[in-house]
């Protein structure tokens, strides 16, 4: 087929709704430039260390978090966390939620470990969640809070094992979702998302029972000083990273936090995450084509929206034809399914952009 043009007055203002790294709000890009800029200096003095500070303090007052509970920050994504887990946090043996594939590179991470037993595995078909429950000798539950690769939530809720540690990974959904942390030992997640940032860092809001875990069992065993977590800890404390962070990713980061506090906190974000991912569920629903991927209107995430098409749209064609008019993106996880879009609706994502991308949708199909 020949190129189609969508008409200018259709699209919307930034075409960018990807899943992961999310836009990011190009006033956040200027302002790496501009007066107070930390970019090119040093980590360790107090322009960067207040920067570091400042996060904490906001991350702690935008999820309330319970009393004792550390903003621990660290080099690497969510990815280095599973191995921080595996080193400092699993004692014995592990159990996992898998409705998708960043919970299924958890277990294979444990799974890797000659130190542990094999780890239990909760699992569901792709666009479905699958329930936690205790089982014998698993002294760490983890799930994602969003999985990202397919746009399934499950609850974030502390189940009924004494001593147990929950780990929730919200590497998508924090920022974008609320949570009661008090459920959880470690709220873990990277920057990139709702929080339209860049890579290159982690963080944990952590339990003093997950530091009392990893100080006793780092004590213990020999851990890589990047994957012990009491190490992160201690650094933490002095507002700042082991090793040298990306000052655009914390830079980036500070930007879009102190957006969503000055606008209303968590509230504001979820009024905005829901307001997109509903548009997109609403617009499934009212076409014969098209359907959103999670069945359970209660799994489905705010956040990550997910939408599969019947054999008479080509969804391959489809995202092509919108990545050649500047909507990029949208193509769904590759092991997910083949013909479905996913479309990120992060906190920076303005719902009249998603408005605009289902009017383009329903231009190209149209023409498809």
């Amino acid at each position: 087929m020949g190129s189609v043009l969508i008409p200018d007055h259709l699209k919307p203002r930034d075409g960018r709704f990807g899943s992961g790294p999310s836009r990011v709000p190009v006033e956040a890009l200027e302002a790496l430039t501009g007066p107070g800029s930390v970019m090119g200096t040093s980590h360790r003095q107090a322009p960067v260390k207040s920067l570091v500070a400042r996060l904490q303090e906001n991350l702690a007052a935008l999820y309330r978090l319970p009393d004792g509970y550390q903003v621990v920050l660290g080099n690497g994504g969510s990815n280095v966390f599973w191995d921080i887990a595996v080193c400092c946090l699993i004692e014995h043996r592990s159990a996992h939620g898998v409705w998708g594939e960043f919970g299924r590179k958890f277990v294979d991470a444990v799974a890797a470990a000659p130190f542990l037993q094999p780890p239990v595995s909760y699992t569901a078909p792709f666009g479905q969640a699958a329930q936690m429950v205790p089982a014998d000798g698993v002294d760490v539950y983890a799930w994602p809070q969003n999985e990202t690769s397919t746009g399934v939530c499950a609850p974030v809720q502390r189940l009924d094992a004494p001593g147990a540690l929950m780990l929730i990974d919200a590497t998508s959904s924090a920022g974008g979702m609320d949570a009661d942390i008090s459920q959880t030992d470690a709220y873990y997640f990277a920057p990139q998302k709702n929080f339209a940032s860049d890579g290159g860092l982690w963080v944990g809001f952590c339990s003093p029972a997950a530091l009392a875990r990893s100080a006793r069992l780092t004590a213990e065993r020999w851990v890589p000083p990047m994957l012990n977590l009491s190490v992160a800890a201690e650094n933490s404390a002095l507002h700042q990273t082991l090793n040298t962070p990306a000052l655009a990713t914390l830079a980036l980061f500070d930007h879009q936090l102190t957006w969503l506090l000055e606008n209303g906190g968590m509230s504001f974000a979820e009024a905005r995450t829901k307001a997109s991912s509903g548009a997109l569920y609403a617009w499934a629903e009212a076409k014969p084509f098209v359907r959103p991927f999670v069945a359970d209107p209660a799994q489905r995430s705010p956040v990550v929206a997910t939408l599969a098409f019947d054999e008479t749209v080509d969804a391959k064609a489809l995202t092509s034809v919108m990545r050649e008019n500047g909507i990029v993106d949208i193509e769904p996880y590759r092991s997910a399914g083949p013909n479905q879009i996913r479309v990120g609706c992060y906190a920076a994502v303005d719902p009249s952009d998603v408005d605009a991308l289902i009017a383009c949708l329903d231009w190209v199909i149209e023409r498809l």
